[in-house]
């Protein structure tokens, strides 16, 4: 692909060149759309349950609308290096559900006595008994990845969508869903069934649509997050209580509204080795279409009174990238003011990812928290397109630290993998800074180490 000057200016025009500070790259899941992640902790490994975005096609879906017909389940040991265990729940192998429905929308799944129940809205097909509209089913599973069996039925006694399930420390479950406002109910042991009557969680601000709930506990204080429409798009919320029925107070935003004009965003909390994380979606790969959405996943924290420190989206996400793998600068942790811009490589399939444009001298990008690991890699590798040729620069640390290597970029309009002995070895992990040393404009996919 030929760098032109209307291209540089096209992509310089739209991006925003965003400054953040901390350490897997985002979206984490790149082969598919992706979105309202329940994430949870099962054994040494995070599982993320998201819905699955497809476009709509005439006969299959509502044209322009949200479109989802199954669900798959992802894992990591790392949150950086996800497996994808495949299809757990479609909706023409759930016995009630409307086999032309297309609205498998927002899950969540959980533990109870070495089984694994996976809870999903969508429409039943016998409208007379269950209604119009969604209701919520659920599956079982011997383990985290399935094999899922649904249940022959939905669970009596709700309308609504976004299901989540909250285990309180005495053994009590509690289902919480959304339908406009917030609702709530205890669950039998079984999983399967309400125990009590349903609440709304009224104590929530009055205005705007509030859905998509998420319950965690930490350290007594039972935390309810969810999205809200303040204005004209979600937010992340939350409010907490002393109690997983409430009542609740808002407390604060757990993250602001989309800089991609995404109307939505559902999320879910953890903890994992020690660390707090969210998980949340965005429209990285479908930047003109909100409906077609992936996942996304930052660290988060807390301030000393308990209260959710608001969470800044990164492109960086969290988790340590293997030095000896195809790191992605385009994801970076930080870029100079001016000189870079980034872009799709191929705008008919944004799967591929995107490349990054350096366009003046020592403009550069950080990438942090690169695993060196303990043998001494000799070789860097960068995939690269330079019409004119250029130099980068790769140091540690800082723009002016140790240097690792400098590669001359030959010249050319075709990808092009220059190979270069590193002038230091180096181990353990560390930020690493590309950085032009030229003018000219190059093009990056990826830098490795070998």
């Amino acid at each position: 692909m030929k760098i032109s000057a209307l291209r540089l200016l096209t992509v310089l025009a739209f991006i925003s060149l965003l400054r953040y500070d901390v350490i897997s790259q985002n979206p984490i899941i790149r082969n598919q759309f992706s979105a309202d992640p329940s994430a949870r902790v099962f054994g040494d490994r995070v599982y993320v349950y998201p819905s699955h975005d497809i476009l709509a096609v005439e006969g299959k879906g509502r044209l322009g609308w949200f479109c989802m017909e199954d669900y798959h389940v992802f894992s990591s040991a790392n949150l950086s290096d996800w497996t994808d265990h495949g299809m757990i729940v479609t909706q023409n192998k759930v016995p009630w559900v409307r086999p032309d429905s297309y609205s498998m929308w927002a899950p969540d799944c959980i533990e109870r006595n070495g089984k694994y129940y996976f809870y999903f809205p969508t429409a039943a097909k016998d409208t007379i008994t269950y209604g119009r509209g969604f209701t919520i089913g659920v599956a079982v599973a011997d383990k985290p990845e399935g094999p899922f069996t649904p249940e022959a039925t939905p669970i009596k006694g709700i309308r609504g969508i976004d299901p989540n399930v909250f285990i309180d420390k005495n053994g009590q479950a509690y289902l919480y869903w959304s339908a406009g406002n917030i609702y709530a109910a205890k669950l039998k042991s079984n999983m399967l069934e309400l125990e009590s009557e349903v609440k709304t969680l009224g104590e929530l601000p009055a205005k705007g649509l509030k859905e998509g709930p998420y319950m965690f506990e930490r350290n007594g204080i039972y935390y309810l997050t969810y999205p809200h429409v303040e204005n004209k798009i979600e937010r992340l919320e939350y409010a907490i209580g002393d109690n997983p029925l409430g009542p609740f107070k808002f407390a604060g935003v757990v993250m602001d509204e989309s800089t991609s004009g995404c109307w939505t965003n559902h999320h879910s909390i953890i903890q994992f080795k020690n660390q707090w994380y969210l998980f949340y979606h965005d429209r990285d790969y479908s930047p003109r279409f909100d409906k077609a959405r992936s996942i996304r996943l930052d660290s988060l924290s807390f301030n000393s009174d308990g209260t959710i420190k608001k969470v800044i989206p990164t492109l960086r996400g969290a988790g340590l990238t293997n030095a000896s793998q195809r790191i992605q600068i385009d994801r970076y942790t930080q870029v100079s003011e001016s000189g870079v811009a980034v872009d799709f490589l191929d705008t008919l399939d944004r799967f591929k990812g995107w490349e990054v444009f350096f366009t003046k001298t020592d403009a550069w990008i950080q990438y942090n928290s690169v695993d060196f690991g303990t043998k001494t890699l000799k070789n860097i590798a960068i995939n690269a397109q330079a019409e004119k040729g250029g130099i980068i620069q790769v140091r540690l640390n800082n723009i002016n630290g140790p240097l690792l290597s400098e590669v001359k970029i030959g010249p050319g309009n075709n990808w092009i993998i220059t190979k270069k002995v590193l002038s230091k070895f180096q181990r353990g992990v560390q930020h690493i800074f590309v950085i032009s040393k030229t003018d000219s404009p190059i093009a990056i996919d990826w830098v490795s180490f070998e």
